[in-house]
């Protein structure tokens, strides 16, 4: 079956599917001749939505079979197997779905075509609905004390309702997929089906023609009276001329012509000094005295001349000569009250130039430093060289519009990947300290207190970090990470300016961590 096939009849019933017209997308997908484990799982979701339990419990062993760590197809597979009465089953189900979470809180499948996301709260839940429905009371209830304990949004009250349901002894119901919510195609791949006219429609940008607007081919143009060159009789002279100025009708037969304009000459032989011409599809007499040939632009006198194999010359233009110095002086008769002093004298034809300020003194020995700032954007700044730690803060925090007790400032020691906090217990007395040649760079970040979390310890990042789902945490190189938990050896928990998520252990390091190029005494 061809790809571009599958994605027209994935993409047709899953537009049924949203308007609810479930036969409809049933027949389209019964069309398909390899199915994949995601049109699988559509043709599933179809069945469970027109009752039809026994085929779609075939339809999601397929997808299992297709996929077989999709915890999504074992968490629906579970609760199809409760509305079979299928325990046992529902069980294992459960059990496949919790190990193929892989300790992940969450698993969104938004990138796979699933608008939903994954708790493995859910996944202890149908567990329990499975235990109650075994009427093991006690069991089902650890199994939701467990379940609330577990991380994850989306959740409200449902955990608590469903404790109070199993003290009552009363049967859980299981959790589904919402109904509608199915794997679709990539938006990219249903746009390559609409047809597109990669050609497109010819236009007319110039012409020479008047009113030319034919956008077909020379042998089909229609033939316009007045509107392109006209035949002419053997021996007439034709062709194509300029306007010097402005002609206005005076007589009858003459036509107006604006200066510059194209005419088609289509005879001079004519008394009074007129000429026949043809100008905006209109026939008439124009002064001849008015007329001039339309002169080509050529590109021989700028045309380079090229080699056999197509390599042109290379330029003949030679190079500027150096600029000269300013005329010397020449040297004078010594005077006799400056026989003490010392002349110096400059050879001849060699350039001079009297040194600058800038020449004399480098930025460090003039008493400033530039400092570049990295914050949410970066800032240039010079600063006295004696600037202390505080004075530096103040001025940051009026340049970046924040209070100096609210930011965290850092700076790279020479041969060393970690950033070093700056800070009042550091004793840093100027920035000659830190500066190189000038210049310092130094980290800013925005301090955003944590409020009912327990901070175990601080990182600082060591590169910067994209987010790649809801549940990861951002940040930039040099940011301050408060680390609230450690979920395996990899990963860890944490919170940077208000918001919480995980991210990888290697991207940060604790700053009692040394991370050198070289070792230093």
């Amino acid at each position: 079956m061809l790809y571009i096939e599958l994605i027209r009849l994935w993409n047709e019933a899953v537009q049924a599917i949203d308007s609810r017209d479930w036969q409809e997308a049933l027949s389209k997908l019964n069309q398909i001749t390899d199915h994949s484990c995601r049109t699988m799982f559509v043709v599933a979701s179809t069945h469970i939505a027109l009752g039809q339990v026994d085929l779609a419990i075939k339809a999601l062993d397929q997808v299992i079979a297709k996929d077989s760590c999709l915890a999504v197809g074992f968490f629906q597979r579970s609760a199809v197997h409760l509305m079979a009465n299928r325990l046992e089953e529902a069980l294992t189900d459960c059990i496949w779905a919790q190990k193929y979470m892989r300790e992940n809180p969450v698993i969104d499948y938004k990138q796979l075509g699933l608008r939903y996301k994954l708790y493995s709260w859910q996944v202890f839940y149908n567990a329990a609905a499975v235990h109650s429905r075994l009427q093991q009371w006690d069991k089902a209830r650890d199994i939701l004390l467990s379940a609330s304990e577990e991380r994850g949004a989306a959740r409200g009250n449902l955990i608590d309702t469903a404790i109070e349901t199993v003290s009552r002894r009363e049967v859980l119901e299981p959790l589904l997929v919402p109904e509608g919510e199915v794997f679709r195609p990539r938006k990219q791949e249903v746009d390559q089906l609409k047809p597109r006219d990669f050609l497109g429609e010819a236009k007319v940008i110039t012409s020479l023609i008047p009113n030319d607007d034919f956008r077909g081919f020379d042998p089909l143009r229609p033939q316009k009276p007045g509107y392109y060159e006209p035949d002419v009789e053997d021996g007439q002279d034709s062709r194509y001329m300029i306007t010097k100025s402005l002609h206005v009708a005076k007589g009858a037969g003459e036509l107006t012509v604006p200066a510059g304009a194209e005419v088609f000459v289509y005879s001079e032989d004519s008394k009074d000094g007129l000429a026949v011409v043809i100008y905006d599809g209109k026939r008439g007499l124009v002064p001849q005295s008015l007329l001039e040939h339309i002169v080509k632009k050529t590109k021989g006198k700028t045309r380079r001349l090229e080699l056999a194999n197509g390599i042109p010359h290379p330029p003949t233009l030679n190079p500027p000569n150096r600029p000269q110095g300013p005329p010397q002086r020449q040297p004078q008769a010594e005077h006799p009250s400056s026989a003490g002093t010392s002349h110096t004298t400059y050879p001849s034809g060699s350039s001079t130039r009297l040194p600058t300020e800038r020449d004399q003194a480098s930025p460090q020995e003039s008493g400033s430093v530039v400092v570049k700032v990295h914050y949410s954007y970066n800032l240039a700044l010079r600063v006295p060289l004696k600037t202390s730690f505080r004075d530096l803060q103040g001025i940051i925090a009026q340049k970046v519009g924040q209070s100096s007790r609210n930011l965290r400032l850092r700076h790279r020691r020479h041969g060393c990947k970690v950033l070093t906090p700056l800070n009042a217990d550091d004793i840093l007395n100027s920035l000659e300290e830190i500066s190189e040649s000038g210049r310092a760079q130094i980290w800013c970040q925005k301090e955003d207190p944590l409020t009912n979390r327990t901070i175990l310890y601080q990182m600082v990042a060591l590169y910067d970090y994209k987010a790649e789902g809801p549940e990861d945490l951002e940040f930039r190189e040099g940011d301050t990470i408060d680390i609230l938990g450690e979920v395996n050896k990899e990963w860890l928990e944490g919170h940077v300016a208000g918001f919480i998520g995980i991210f990888p252990r290697s991207f940060a390091h604790r700053e009692t961590e040394v991370i050198c190029e070289a070792s230093t005494e």
